[in-house]
């Protein structure tokens, strides 16, 4: 599972090196490179399945997508100090502009939602 996680965080830096984001918006770079760890991490532990990524930029916000095999859509739960883990659609609802979980055949899509600052902007995003 490690080296699916590390494949996907290495595919979408490539990306995101393609859109200029790495040296313009650094920030933002790491907010979606976590959001994906934790998304593919999700659909490995909960879902029980392998992830499928996509990323689509449509000029407004950067679409990062991740399919999996079961039909149960995350929900955040408060943090515990009794259990690990269950934190990352909480973790990913900070760092992503906006995300939602839509069911589909054969499973669900967890899809999360990033605005790049605008031009002349810092790149402040904080988790």
């Amino acid at each position: 599972m490690n080296s699916d996680v590390k494949a996907a965080r290495d595919w979408s830096r490539e990306r995101l090196r393609a859109l200029g984001w790495t040296d313009s918006a650094p920030e933002t770079v790491d907010a979606v490179l976590l959001t994906v760890s934790e998304l593919v991490t999700n659909a490995h532990v909960h879902a029980h399945s392998s992830a499928q990524l996509m990323m689509t930029w449509d000029s407004r916000c950067l679409h990062v997508a991740v399919h999996d095999a079961s039909a149960d859509l995350p929900t955040p739960r408060p943090p515990s100090a009794e259990r690990l883990g269950g934190r990352g659609i909480l973790l990913v609802d900070a760092l992503a502009d906006s995300w939602e979980a839509r069911p589909c055949p054969y499973g669900k899509t967890v899809v999360a939602c990033f605005h790049p600052p605008a031009v002349g902007e810092p790149d402040d995003r904080r988790a």
